[in-house]
């Protein structure tokens, strides 16, 4: 990862190009017309991932129709993310993005998982199984409760 006169990697930059490039995507959209280009963009984003990035984000996609149907599809970032009124609640973030050894299911300051002083909002998957669905499935429910 090299770094740019500004302090921020290649990566990070391309990211925050990404995010702009979505922002510019949906400008003058509203309604169902804003909300089907976020599902289209935020499917496309599942399909071009690869292993278990691409098992992780397709299940989290799955898990969150089914528990949280009233959260909105989109990317955030590039990443694949589901918001309530316009705010992210939850996205994957690949492991292929920044090239790290796992990816992660974050959560945003709207869930609702707040457990006394302290709580993890960020999870780290690293393969798909009955045990990491069924935690991921609970996490949303709750997130969204």
């Amino acid at each position: 990862m090299s770094e740019t006169k500004s302090g921020f990697s290649d990566d990070e930059r391309a990211a925050m190009k990404q995010r702009a490039d979505e922002i510019r995507a949906t400008k003058g959209l509203k309604g169902a017309a804003k909300l089907a280009r976020e599902l289209e963009a935020c499917v496309k984003a599942v399909d071009a991932l690869d292993g278990v990035d691409q098992a992780v984000a397709a299940r989290l996609h799955a898990i969150v129709l089914e528990e949280a149907p009233d959260l909105d599809p989109k990317t955030f970032y590039g990443f694949p993310a589901y918001a309530r009124d316009g705010k992210v609640l939850v996205f994957y973030q690949p492991a292929s993005k920044f090239k790290t050894r796992y990816g992660t299911v974050n959560f945003d300051d709207i869930a609702n998982l707040d457990d006394g002083e302290m709580w993890p909002v960020s999870f780290a998957v690293i393969d798909m199984t009955d045990e990491a669905e069924q935690r991921i499935r609970e996490l949303v429910r709750r997130a969204t409760a």
